[in-house]
């Protein structure tokens, strides 16, 4: 079956490791265990201030250049994904429906995963 990555973009302040967000955090630990037939991955993700950004300059072994924080300033930011195994889009849309983020105040973006190898 293929393979979709949700990815989950929310308020660029949040930190889902402070207290505060537990509330939102126990919905979360609710959809992983109801959707765990199809998740094969994921991970919430630290706040972008704690992002470095990495280019490399003159091309394919340039000399690599680091940049604190995200690439843009946006009002969501990407803050955490899930992989997940669906039979079709449908059902990945379905699936990502029930992401808290798709009803709190954020967004989940449903992407087709390229197989690699």
């Amino acid at each position: 079956m293929p393979l979709y990555a949700a990815v989950i973009y929310s308020a660029e302040d949040l930190d889902w490791t402070a207290p505060e967000q537990a509330e939102e955090m126990a919905e979360y630990g609710e959809f992983g265990q109801a959707a765990a037939a199809i998740i094969r991955g994921g991970a919430a993700l630290f706040p972008t201030a704690t992002a470095t950004t990495v280019r490399t300059t003159g091309g394919k072994g340039g000399d690599v250049v680091t940049t604190d924080g995200p690439f843009a300033e946006t009002k969501e930011v990407l803050s955490g994904f899930f992989l997940l195994e669906c039979a079709d889009l449908d059902e990945a849309i379905a699936a990502a429906a029930k992401i808290p983020a798709a009803w709190n105040g954020g967004a989940v973006e449903v992407r087709p995963v390229i197989p690699m190898g």
